[in-house]
């Protein structure tokens, strides 16, 4: 069983909103999905992108998939490669497909000749903590996520 892996195509914004809610509903945030088909499809395929994804297939079936987009370090300069999501089916799991993607998504940073590679993890899901440590992942411990969102971003903005 070869995975494969591939740049994905407009017609892929079904399957991969069908993994983001997954996703989700994994991350114990079933109903925080809002995006909606569309709004992927322009965000990874119109004219200006947000986003990039990567497709992991094995005999023509998608079990899993990567999202990501360019940020930028002031301190080094360059680019880096911020994952956003990462997953892989539940029946695929153990197969070495996160590896692939991983692996995969790696090499685009390294051949666009950017810096970093960089994801947020959840603290209590011990098996991608230790999964990603083992591909040589460092967690960076004294920073932590801050978000502004909702009405809180609103009155930030001063609306």
């Amino acid at each position: 069983m070869t995975t494969t892996i591939r740049a994905a195509r407009p017609s892929d914004s079904a399957t991969i909103l069908g993994f983001v809610r997954e996703l989700a509903a994994f991350e114990r945030e079933p109903d925080a999905v809002h995006a909606t088909e569309p709004m992927l499809a322009e965000a990874l395929f119109g004219e200006h992108p947000a986003a990039e994804a990567v497709i992991a297939e094995r005999d023509g079936m998608a079990i899993g998939f990567a999202l990501f987009f360019a940020n930028f370090s002031t301190w080094t300069g360059r680019r880096g490669l911020y994952l956003e999501d990462l997953y892989v089916t539940p029946t695929a799991r153990g197969g070495g497909v996160g590896k692939a993607l991983l692996v995969h998504l790696a090499g685009i940073a390294r051949d666009r000749g950017w810096a970093r590679f960089e994801w947020s993890v959840l603290d209590w899901n011990t098996p991608a903590v230790e999964f990603y440590r083992a591909m040589g992942a460092q967690p960076m411990a004294e920073w932590t996520v801050q978000r502004v969102s909702g009405e809180a971003l609103e009155r930030l903005a001063g609306r």
